[in-house]
């Protein structure tokens, strides 16, 4: 198979390798003047994998998209929207799109599949890969399950199939919507766990269950299955989020804990502010990610902010439990 993935970044280039070892063709493309990019071209590697035989680097991007049979997308979530104009200069009627990427579109609160609807790309061609994992445990032989989700489950079965592995265990997702609001949301719950390893670290077990009901609220309310928030693209993700080293987001929101700024990407900052509209637009209660998105776009102190939030979620009323 032929695939061009649309991004070299960490987990860009970790999928062309990955891809690549499962014996498909694959176009790595990236934009010549990031720093991802002239890495690989210089060396031949980043940080975690190599290129191979199998992989082509390009920055061309007419190149990347008229050789490839599926695109795998794989950029900030909220980059999408201005890239697909560039990617549908070309003809891309009969390309399948995956989206390896977790986030919700700020300005809209749309949902990325649906970014690429109103792109023009057809909701059968549409899939998303996401779930738990890091690359710096794959590249070195430890295994880890995701989920592969499609509104056309002929495409989802096929791409699961195709690229499952020893490494990867592939799940058939069945909830489109619950799939790419819990992948999403998760980055916001490892922002509030970064948080809690600086101010109150037993309450991460608290987090965990508070924060999938929360998830499970609103994809309901979109129209979703609830349960869907338990899955690998949410809860199960929680591991590699909430406890990992290698977590941006949940390094970020350490960091802010301190006092401190974090310099990578942490999609969880941007999708705060995108749920809050989600939020709005279905009348869902959701304290856990109110607290994240003050913490992250309020004014003073910082430090003070993240234990200022802790106090707003513990002086609410009571509820029970499971309350919708």
């Amino acid at each position: 198979m032929n695939i061009s993935v649309l991004g070299c970044g960490r987990w860009g280039s970790f999928i062309a390798w990955y891809l690549a070892r499962r014996g498909n063709k694959v176009i790595s493309w990236g934009p010549e003047d990031a720093e991802s990019y002239q890495v690989l071209k210089n060396t031949g590697r980043n940080e975690y994998v190599a290129l191979d035989e199998n992989i082509k680097l390009s920055c061309d991007l007419e190149e990347a998209v008229k050789f490839a049979e599926v695109i795998v997308i794989s950029i900030s979530a909220q980059g999408l929207r201005g890239f697909m104009q560039r990617i549908t200069q070309y003809h891309v009627g009969d390309k399948v799109f995956v989206l390896c990427m977790k986030g919700v579109e700020v300005e809209t609160g749309k949902r990325l599949s649906e970014v690429l609807v109103e792109s023009g790309i057809s909701p059968e061609k549409i899939a998303v890969w996401v779930g738990p994992g890091h690359i710096q445990s794959f590249v070195q032989g430890v295994p880890n399950c995701m989920v592969i989700d499609s509104e056309n489950a002929k495409l989802k079965h096929a791409l699961a199939d195709e690229f499952r592995s020893d490494l990867i265990r592939f799940y058939y997702g069945e909830d489109l919507i619950g799939t790419e609001i819990g992948a999403a949301a998760k980055n916001v719950m490892g922002i509030a766990a970064g948080i809690l390893d600086v101010v109150c670290v037993p309450l991460k077990g608290p987090l965990m269950s508070r924060g999938a009901r929360e998830v499970a609220r609103l994809i309901k309310a979109m129209g979703g299955n609830e349960l869907s928030a338990y899955g690998l693209a949410h809860l199960g993700d929680y591991e590699t989020t909430l406890f990992s080293q290698f977590s941006h987001n949940r390094m970020y929101g350490e960091m802010l804990a301190k006092g401190q700024r974090f310099a990578k990407l942490a999609e969880g900052v941007a999708t705060s502010k995108a749920l809050k509209i989600l939020e709005s637009r279905y009348g869902v209660e959701l304290p856990i990610t109110d607290a994240v998105y003050q913490v992250c776009y309020g004014e003073g102190d910082d430090k003070q902010r993240c234990r200022e939030a802790i106090d707003v979620l513990f002086t609410r009323p009571p509820r029970t439990e499971m309350y919708e």
